[in-house]
């Protein structure tokens, strides 16, 4: 039984479905019950439309826009289209890409430490920047400044993060780099990539994460000299997020895969040859089979997939595999998922809640 310290999993993670209505103030308002919280990281794609996922973060300001299938550097909006409320956010823009008439929308958002960061200074090589932390949720946002050489980065988590996506702010042609706990720490696949794992000794310098710091080499993307660099880094919480990986076995009876949790949101990627991220949640998914499917490396409308490959069940502890198509479930496959949680399987009580 996996016990958790979270039981309300909407306190720090939420996914909101909007529809758009052209008309500048819309607002994007979670309920009392679930993501009642000021959002500090939000990720948010269009439906209905081939657009962009962008992101914005409470660190760098909500009028600074990434795009996170794209190598772009960081656009600011001036004035910015984005207002972080208590309880989700206001858009004041009838761009498509946010808020066409009739569209459909998915905005996922976290909430980290309010906006309220701390400095730290470049020492002996180290970079220096903002952080701020929750370490019920695992989650930190950094924001540094890279050096070019070799150095560690304090993540403030007291636990050994197992997900850190980083992205080069001011560089067109930088990649968003992500460090995950499977892959380790000779390099890493890319969060705006198909492409399989790639060996680069310089990106993470071949040190792992410890329970106080990532360390940065001198590869570009992650510590290029001068250049401002935003990463989200995320250690497990029991009962509330999971990162790991699984085996395919190339059948509709595919596998399962044990979180300890119903899942809220799910992200596939195979490891060693060019596949998609496949990026499911139960939001948009309301019943098995879990079939509407988003490709953060691309900026595709969504996928609902029939017939041979409808994806994946959403259980009330983990996710089963349900398609053998090779993307996501080939028998000679290895798969990365990061997961957050929409309940957890048992509370901090031992009571178990109700399965889906």
């Amino acid at each position: 039984m996996a016990y958790t310290t979270v039981n309300d999993p909407s306190e720090y993670f939420h996914t909101r479905l909007y529809t758009g209505t052209g008309s500048s103030g819309l607002q994007v308002r979670n309920n009392a019950n679930a993501g009642n919280f000021t959002p500090d990281w939000l990720w948010l794609k269009p439906r209905s439309l081939a657009d962009n996922h962008v992101t914005f973060d409470s660190s760098r300001g909500f009028n600074k826009q990434l795009k996170v299938h794209e190598t772009d550097a960081e656009d600011t909006h001036n004035p910015a289209k984005f207002t972080r409320e208590t309880n989700g956010f206001d858009i004041d823009s009838t761009d498509q890409n946010y808020n066409q008439s009739g569209a459909t929308y998915v905005a996922w958002q976290w909430t980290c430490n309010g906006g309220s960061t701390t400095s730290f200074s470049e020492s002996g090589g180290n970079p220096g920047g903002t952080i701020q932390t929750n370490t019920d949720a695992g989650f930190s946002i950094i924001d540094y400044t890279g050096t070019g050489s070799a150095g560690t980065i304090s993540h403030g988590l007291g636990k050994v993060p197992e997900w850190i996506v980083f992205k080069d702010r001011s560089s067109d042609g930088d990649d968003w780099f992500v460090y995950h706990v499977t892959t380790g720490n000779d390099g890493g696949v890319r969060l705006n990539s198909n492409t399989g794992d790639g060996v680069d000794s310089n990106r993470f310098n071949n040190t792992s994460p410890t329970t106080s710091v990532f360390t940065v080499g001198a590869s570009g993307g992650v510590n290029d000299n001068n250049k401002p660099t935003i990463a989200f880094c995320f250690a497990p919480i029991q009962g509330y997020s999971k990162f790991g990986s699984y085996g395919g076995n190339g059948s509709t009876n595919g596998p399962f895969v044990y979180t300890g949790f119903k899942p809220a949101w799910v992200l596939i990627k195979r490891t060693a040859s060019s596949s998609q991220w496949h990026l499911i949640d139960s939001t948009r998914n309301e019943f098995n089979v879990s079939n509407k499917v988003l490709f953060p490396s691309t900026n595709e409308a969504e996928q609902s997939y029939t017939g041979s490959d409808p994806m994946i069940d959403i259980l009330s502890n983990g996710f089963k595999l349900r398609s053998s198509y090779n993307q996501v479930n080939s028998s000679s496959g290895t798969y990365l998922y990061m997961t957050f949680a929409e309940r957890p399987f048992v509370t901090s009580d031992g009571v178990p809640t109700v399965a889906r």
